[in-house]
């Protein structure tokens, strides 16, 4: 689907922060994150909503969100990190992988501005986006 913004950072014709990746799925940073750390995996192949998945590809995701949550765990310094399936603001099903910093702590903006909203949060700098990446697949390498 070249329409797909996912579908085209799965075939590398979209430009982004990836921190791994293999034949079915790739980890990058999100442009416009939650908090710093927030990462999100796709499927190479698209799937508009996580219902459409394979199981065994949704176990692949799982399996990817653990080895990747381990790295920015150690990253973030944190005790938690969060696994959650999306797909309201593209329609290609994707997971985030983020730190946790409070027990409450979620994607919710509402959690964090203690107020609802559907704002978008900002666009994080690029050299920021590639900083994080570098320290994330360094901690993947020496896990």
């Amino acid at each position: 689907m070249s329409a797909c913004r996912f579908c085209a950072i799965g075939a590398g014709d979209h430009p982004a922060e990836i921190v791994w990746q293999d034949q079915r799925l790739v980890a990058f940073m999100d442009a416009f994150p939650i908090r710093p750390g927030h990462l999100q995996i796709v499927p190479r192949d698209h799937y508009p909503a996580f219902l459409d998945l394979p199981a065994d590809l949704l176990a692949a995701i799982g399996a990817a969100g653990q080895r990747l949550g381990r790295g920015l765990q150690a990253v973030a310094q944190v005790e938690r990190i969060a696994f959650a399936f999306s797909g309201a603001d593209v329609a290609h099903a994707h997971a985030h992988v983020f730190p946790l910093h409070e027990a409450g702590d979620m994607t919710s903006r509402a959690c964090i501005e203690g107020e609802f909203t559907l704002r978008r949060p900002q666009r994080a700098p690029d050299g920021a986006l590639a900083a994080m990446a570098g320290q994330i697949r360094h901690s993947l390498k020496v896990a």
